[in-house]
């Protein structure tokens, strides 16, 4: 379960105000896989890091229930001067999970070869976002937050992390961001549309989707 509780988030960019999240309240129920809809720049990527913990609204507040991961495709949770053998061992004890058992699943999953032993600053964003998807594939979440990371790699890497994280939702849920419509239907069963601050929650997937691409047929 994901509650959100009068969540506000402003930034000021370049002397304007801008507002991402506007009070919003909202309920994502336990289990379920939710499309996180919106257009670019609605602030998408800014609610999952709320979600997850790693960016504090300006006031309201996130109440979830069980374990939760961090952004998946987002490199912040990892230390740039270590390794990503290193940032992966780190992970596994603050979960409290074998550190060689979750190094030797990243170093299978995600193909890094001799990578894997340099210092994560020096990772292209794809790399980061290999290193990120495996760690948290390899560590059993409740719910899974996703930011377009299946998106990265070749045709067989995301297959493979298709198949590995439709396998992990027999048993979790998820908030997923994607731009492929395809690759929603195929992972969620629900959505929640993010415009203009607003957080509008749908049960059905498809009305979701249809709500978001009348958003997106009107400029703004």
């Amino acid at each position: 379960m994901i509650r959100l509780e009068n969540l506000t988030k402003r930034f000021v960019l370049r002397g304007r105000r801008k507002v991402i999240a506007d009070r919003i309240n909202a309920t994502f129920p336990t289990g379920r896989s939710v499309a996180l809809l919106g257009r670019n720049g609605a602030g998408k990527s800014s609610l999952l890091r709320m979600i997850a913990g790693t960016l504090d609204p300006t006031s309201g507040r996130v109440v979830t229930g069980g374990t939760m991961s961090w952004p998946v495709g987002f490199g912040g949770s990892f230390h740039g001067d270590l390794t990503g053998v290193q940032n992966t061992r780190f992970v596994a004890r603050i979960y409290g999970v074998d550190s060689d058992a979750l190094v030797d699943y990243v170093a299978e999953f995600a193909q890094l070869g001799d990578h894997f032993h340099l210092p994560f600053r020096s990772y292209s964003h794809g790399m980061k976002s290999r290193l990120a998807f495996g760690v948290s594939m390899g560590i059993r979440f409740d719910t899974y937050l996703v930011d377009e990371i299946t998106a990265v790699g070749d045709a067989a890497f995301r297959a493979k992390s298709s198949r590995v994280f439709r396998d992990r939702l027999t048993q979790s849920g998820a908030v997923v961001v994607s731009h492929a419509m395809g690759q929603l239907r195929e992972l969620c069963d629900c959505g929640a549309v993010l415009e203009g601050g607003k957080l509008n929650f749908f049960n059905d997937l498809e009305q979701a989707i249809a709500q978001h691409e009348e958003n997106m047929s009107r400029t703004v």
